[in-house]
């Protein structure tokens, strides 16, 4: 569906968009963080229990790393494509006409939910390891 703009909401209509870039740049930064966060989790809990209990066998399932840097590459991507729909979006409104990209949102959302699962998955193979 197509929407019109009217002359007096071109100002408004712009800065909504830019809010909304913010907004997809704050999220970005949150996932790579928590990416970063999840990947140096494995090892710090290596150390607190080597700490704790010296000489015992700490099982490792490994994931931790990978799963921590498809998130820091997933919060990197959706940065990019955050300002790539921002560009979309201020052609379309300097036109007079913008659309909703429901493409984006349905890849982001995907994307976030094979994360999710993969993340689940991990907590509870570490869980269930001795």
């Amino acid at each position: 569906m197509l929407a019109k703009i009217p002359e007096k909401d071109l100002a408004s209509e712009f800065l909504a968009a830019e809010r909304t870039f913010l907004a997809w740049v704050r999220t970005s930064i949150s996932i790579i963080t928590l990416g970063f966060v999840i990947a140096k989790f494995g090892v710090w809990l290596r150390e607190l229990a080597a700490h704790l209990e010296p000489g015992t066998h700490i099982h490792q399932t490994g994931m931790s790393l990978p799963i921590g840097e498809v998130m820091m590459a997933f919060g990197g991507i959706l940065v990019v494509l955050a300002a790539a729909h921002y560009q979309a979006v201020n052609r379309a409104i300097e036109l007079g006409e913008v659309r909703a990209n429901r493409g984006l949102v349905v890849i982001v959302t995907i994307l976030v939910a094979v994360l999710a699962g993969w993340m689940m998955f991990y907590m509870v193979l570490a869980a269930g390891s001795p």
